[in-house]
């Protein structure tokens, strides 16, 4: 090779070497996205379980323990008029939740959608023993596991049974689609303070607490604390109108049980940022999600945190 070839091939062999050096590293991939929860729009374990457990609301039972840890809340109404509260606990479980109580046939239609949930009561009339059975939801309730609750203050029976929950919850499936969304506040809404819902011998009172950012609630007046004194409070409230009517269960008094069913559909108002946004649910049948729409047929999102959901019969036709 003579001297000009030999130059020639330095030069390209520096040039490839510069070249190399100029050219930029591809940029890496973006981070995936964590996981959100369906039950509340924020990150969360989607492999971790799902537990309900049904809580006492009634005075003599209040504070209860454990409702700051719930990402959703369903208030129902019962016999008498008064109300019980179903928790759901998927991003976080507190070591007890209580007072616990018995369930109610409300409660098997409702939970139907969540899939394989662990779902804690304390107890439940005959009749709906077989319903229970032939649930998709793992009974992990007081006669089966009694390791796994206990009496305790500072009420008196029957509203002090109280259960370990991180020992319950391992027993459900992780969570499923029940049909919410969470997104932007959508146009439209109606600023609001403060509202209310009545049932025949409860008053639920439900405020805008700016400063939170957080609704909050009373209970017959008084505001509604968890057993350390802190409030409980939804980033979204939804007032979900229901079918209620009774059913043949009888408590130890005579009083009839009652069934709000939540399949079908009907009105709904979604409280979130201080305000209230008209729609309608959609359930049509019990393994289906629970959609929410405005009037035009779009979604109605929550707003991501925790969600309470009161159930509010309808006036007879």
């Amino acid at each position: 090779m003579d001297c000009m070839s030999r130059c020639r091939s330095a030069v390209v062999a520096v040039l490839a070497l510069l070249l190399a050096g100029c050219t930029a590293a591809p940029p890496s991939p973006p981070p995936a996205p964590p996981p959100v929860s369906p039950l509340t729009g924020l990150p969360t374990d989607l492999a971790a379980p799902v537990l309900i457990v049904k809580i006492d609301n009634v005075g003599s039972a209040r504070p209860q323990t454990g409702l700051m840890a719930a990402d959703l809340v369903y208030v129902e109404p019962v016999e008498g008029g008064v109300s019980r509260l179903a928790a759901v606990y998927q991003s976080q479980v507190p070591p007890v939740v209580g007072p616990v109580r018995s369930i109610r046939r409300t409660d098997l239609q409702l939970v139907a959608n969540f899939g394989r949930p662990a779902l804690a009561f304390s107890g439940q009339a005959p009749q709906l023993r077989p319903l229970i059975d032939q649930s998709a939801a793992v009974d992990v309730s007081a006669p089966p596991r009694p390791d796994a609750y206990s009496r305790q203050g500072p009420h008196s029976a029957p509203h002090n049974l109280y259960a370990n929950a991180r020992r319950l919850a391992p027993a459900g499936a992780p969570p499923v689609d029940i049909g919410f969304e969470f997104g932007p506040t959508p146009k439209g809404g109606q600023p609001v303070e403060a509202t209310s819902v009545s049932y025949a011998s409860t008053q639920i009172g439900i405020e805008w607490a700016p400063a939170q950012r957080r609704w909050v609630f009373t209970m017959d007046g008084t505001p509604l604390t968890a057993a350390k004194g802190d409030r409980p409070g939804a980033a979204t409230v939804v007032l979900q109108r229901v079918e209620a009517r009774p059913t043949d269960i009888a408590d130890a008094t005579g009083t009839t049980s009652s069934f709000a069913r939540t399949v079908g559909g009907g009105e709904a108002v979604v409280l979130r940022n201080g305000h209230a946004v008209q729609g309608t649910w959609s359930r049509p049948a019990p393994h289906t999600p629970t959609t929410f729409n405005r009037p035009d047929g779009s979604p109605l999102p929550f707003a991501s945190g925790p969600v309470w959901v009161v159930l509010v019969p309808a006036p007879p036709e």
